[in-house]
């Protein structure tokens, strides 16, 4: 009987290696798999690539994971605001790699990678620091910059209702980088409010089918 639902976050990060690259949803922190990183933290893997729209807030999820000094390099959009102070620090020591991605290349190079793409042509970022080095092109008058797609090893991710097949739907705003996130990762793993009975969820209503879902946590009723 397939069944993808595991007792216990750290169980569901035990498999996380040093060095792998791991996509983390959120949009600042809603959606943001909280418990998930919480798990990460204590799995203590280090030397991680973390692909995610932020770095953090305050001092707790993804903020706390950089604290820990998990965190090799940090690939995401919004790296600098009011209360990322903990990433601000480690940046300034050195002690972390920073690539600004603009948030609509990000999700269309996690798109890339999820639909196994070579490569994408984007206008955004033509012309200015962040297109230095890479290969640019003309198309019909305008000028793009070829980008290539954002993989993950894992991708850590909230929804609001899964079944035992993986299957998921989410809630509001926290449906952000998470369904993106899953078609681009080897293994994602995704925290839920609910498990659901088979047949419980309105098939119209399933964002992430289960054939990209490893990992099912049940982690109780929203707040």
């Amino acid at each position: 009987m397939l069944n993808k639902v595991t007792e216990s976050t750290a169980e569901a990060v035990s498999n996380i290696h040093d060095g792998a690259t791991i996509l983390i949803g959120g949009f600042g922190l809603a959606g943001q798999p909280a418990e998930l990183i919480d798990a990460l933290i204590e799995h203590n893997a280090k030397d991680l690539t973390i692909v995610s729209n932020n770095a953090g807030n305050g001092d707790t999820g993804l903020a706390l994971l950089l604290k820990a000094g998990c965190v090799r390099k940090i690939i995401c959009s919004f790296p600098r605001q009011h209360d990322s102070y903990i990433f601000d620090d480690l940046y300034r020591a050195g002690k972390i790699e920073l690539e600004v991605v603009p948030q609509g290349s990000l999700a269309a190079r996690l798109e890339a990678a999820g639909s196994g793409l070579g490569a994408i042509y984007t206008p955004t970022a033509y012309g200015t620091l962040l297109a230095e080095g890479k290969e640019t092109r003309t198309i019909d008058g305008v000028n793009y910059v070829l980008e290539y797609p954002i993989k993950g090893d894992f991708a850590l991710i909230k929804a609001f209702k899964g079944d035992r097949w993986g299957n998921l739907t989410y809630r509001k705003a926290a449906r952000n980088f998470g369904p993106i996130m899953a078609t681009a990762s080897k293994h994602t793993i995704a925290q839920v409010s609910e498990v659901v009975a088979l047949g419980a969820l309105d098939p119209e209503h399933i964002i992430t089918p289960g054939i990209f879902v490893h990992e099912v946590v049940c982690m109780g009723a929203e707040t």
